[in-house]
């Protein structure tokens, strides 16, 4: 099966038993600042499984774009990517671990579904946990000994189900209290089947091969969670009358196996791209292993910055936020591009052109977006060649400094890394030497955890836990987006939002410095309306009936396509008459009194074309 026909089969397998395909959501979460990015399947859905009614009804499933940061410097290796698409179904209060435990077994060993061999798939469940009050899942292990019984397989726990503690299976809750549960996750065993190094043994550091070894023989494939209980604020875990089953499947993942790849980079979802950095670079991806692992890490990075620069609510390049994780890509990409000897100008542009190409049907948005993905990663790949020039001309200069040293100090190697992007790699390639690995390691180190610490701090906070100083805000942002568009024209649309419990950020697109005048002239408008202490409340329509409502927001073709209907939260009522219409997901508050005083802190660019304001309420 190729990546497209997996992705269709888990959809229509769905489908057909009651769910509704609902389109992927934007990979910039809106008005989250606890994450920078869309990073897995239920992070959109988080109001749905805490209790609002979703429009589709209560069984989904999609296929979500997904950007996860944390492993970057994993990228290469046979699994990790920064974007991947999260498969998943839905149970909002309906079905729960009988149901979702048989599809998952008929999905993946069925003629319907995946037919993987039952004998290489394994389990996982909850063991329990004695502080917490919770004993051992039986109710998953029977219901998983029923499935494998139609394969004439005698599923025992420690052979073929395994139990796990709280770190390996149990999610949630998001916040410190709130819904979460345990999960079930299934592993395929690869021994033999793809990877000549996969741990043929069984055994590895003394002990037995299992499930969650970390030896590479078992890859996770799917994971079942199953939201039953309520954390309170004492700590307790109380059952929920609603229970909900979140799935999550990676297609990259799946499509390894099925394609019986060693990596994922060896499946149909990159070796198109590959093939195109092949041609670029003059270089073989089978021959050598470390001009390979740079090749993945090109084609990742690239694939990743044009998905995000193309999204509805795209981001370019940038120093900060969501932009910095873009340029930082790019430029990553650019410097293992240069590595692997590729000397043209704007060399990204194709690569990025045939990610388009690959998933263009799917993500109208990239097709759509497509000159704005090609002028941000030439301007990108333009600005950080300069750079790298600059850094060459000085570690030019450390020539004669080091010549008599057996090796670069680690301090030197990354200061040129920190300052002109040079990996240790072209360090060592310019000045002839090695790198003393220990020192770089002790640097890096201290770089890395500053800026997670930096993260840590930066988004502490968030719409999340629904406080009410966020949700004040979070209505503000709709009171500013509607008042910029009566000052500045029609023009202006929202281009990203962050809300923290100290201020709210609004980035949208308008092409000048907005002037003082105007800055107030918004101001006003916005405490108007709070001081007229106008109902927010919303309705569920169709994407026509929002439109014609007269409703701002992002409409994207996948809507009108699926017939979907869309949360429009509106400020105002007939007798004095609607001052905005928005697509939105919430939370609000019930009137605008409740806001408090709107007061702009700051109006400054953001990136091309886009401008940001900072505010608060008090």
């Amino acid at each position: 099966m190729t990546g497209d026909e997996i992705r269709k089969k888990f959809l229509t397998f769905f489908e057909k038993r009651g769910h509704k395909i609902i389109p992927s959501a934007s990979l910039i979460p809106e008005n989250d600042p606890t994450v920078l990015f869309t990073t897995a399947g239920m992070h959109p859905l988080v109001p749905y499984l805490m209790g609002e009614p979703h429009p589709e009804g209560a069984r989904l499933t999609d296929a979500q774009k997904c950007v996860r940061t944390g492993d970057i410097d994993e990228v290469g290796d046979n699994r990790h990517l920064t974007f991947f698409e999260m498969l998943g179904n839905w149970s909002l209060g309906d079905y729960f671990k009988k149901e979702a435990i048989e599809w998952s077994y008929d999905l993946l060993t069925s003629s319907e579904g995946y037919g993987l061999d039952p004998g290489r798939l394994y389990v996982s469940v909850f063991e329990g946990d004695a502080e917490m009050g919770l004993g051992l899942d039986t109710e998953s292990i029977g219901h998983w000994q029923t499935q494998f019984r139609k394969a004439d397989i005698d599923a025992k726990v420690g052979e073929k189900i395994f139990a796990y503690p709280k770190a390996k299976n149990w999610w949630g809750p998001a916040g410190q209290t709130g819904p979460c549960g345990p999960d079930t996750e299934m592993f395929y065993d690869t021994l033999n089947l793809a990877d000549p190094k996969a741990h043929a043994a069984g055994w590895i550091g003394g002990e037995a091969c299992h499930p969650n070894c970390d030896c590479g023989r078992y890859v996770e494939v799917w994971n079942d969670v199953f939201m039953q209980f309520n954390k309170t604020a004492e700590g307790g875990f109380e059952p929920l009358v609603k229970k909900n089953v979140d799935t999550g499947m990676g297609l990259e993942r799946m499509t390894m196996m099925l394609q019986k790849a060693p990596t994922v980079f060896e499946t149909d979802l990159f070796q198109p791209i590959i093939a195109v950095i092949e041609g670029q670079s003059g270089r073989t991806y089978e021959k050598n292993e470390k001009a390979a692992r740079m090749m993945r890490i090109v084609a990742d990075h690239i694939k990743t910055a044009t998905f995000i620069i193309g999204d509805p609510r795209g981001v370019g390049p940038s120093n900060t936020d969501q932009g910095y994780i873009v340029r930082r890509l790019i430029r990553r990409a650019v410097r293992f591009g240069r590595l692997i000897g590729i000397t043209q100008d704007s060399f990204v542009g194709a690569i990025a052109d045939k990610v388009i190409e690959m998933y263009g049907q799917h993500y109208g948005e990239l097709v759509t977006n497509r000159q704005r993905i090609m002028d941000d990663l030439r301007n990108e790949e333009e600005k950080f060649s300069a750079t790298l020039q600059r850094g060459l001309q000085e570690a030019n200069k450390l020539k004669d400094q080091y010549a008599a040293h057996v090796e670069i100090p680690g301090t030197v190697a990354f200061y040129l890394y920190e300052s002109f992007g040079f990996p240790m790699e072209l360090t060592e390639e310019v000045l002839g030497k090695k790198v003393s690995s220990r020192e770089w390691e002790e640097e890096y180190k201290k770089h890395q955890e500053k800026s997670r610490a930096g993260a840590e701090q930066k988004f502490a906070g968030g719409l999340a836990d629904n406080s009410e100083i966020v949700v004040r805000m979070h209505t503000a942002t709709h009171l500013l987006h509607k008042a910029l568009r009566i000052v500045l024209g029609n023009h202006v649309e929202q281009k990203g939002s962050n809300i923290t419990s100290e201020r709210l950020r609004f980035d949208f697109s308008h092409g000048a410095k907005m002037t003082p005048e105007q800055i107030a002239q918004v101001e006003d408008i916005v405490n108007q309306q709070i001081a007229k202490d106008l109902p927010v409340h919303f309705d569920m329509l169709t994407v026509d009936e929002a439109k014609a409502a007269g409703a701002i927001g992002l409409f994207e073709d996948k809507y009108a396509a699926l017939g979907n209907k869309v949360k429009v939260y509106a400020v105002g009522d007939e007798e004095r008459g609607y001052f905005s219409k928005e697509i939105c997901g919430g939370p609000h508050v019930e009137h605008t009194a409740t806001v408090g005083t709107f007061k702009i802190l700051k109006e400054e660019a953001s990136s091309a074309g886009i401008r940001r304001i900072k505010a608060v309420v008090l």
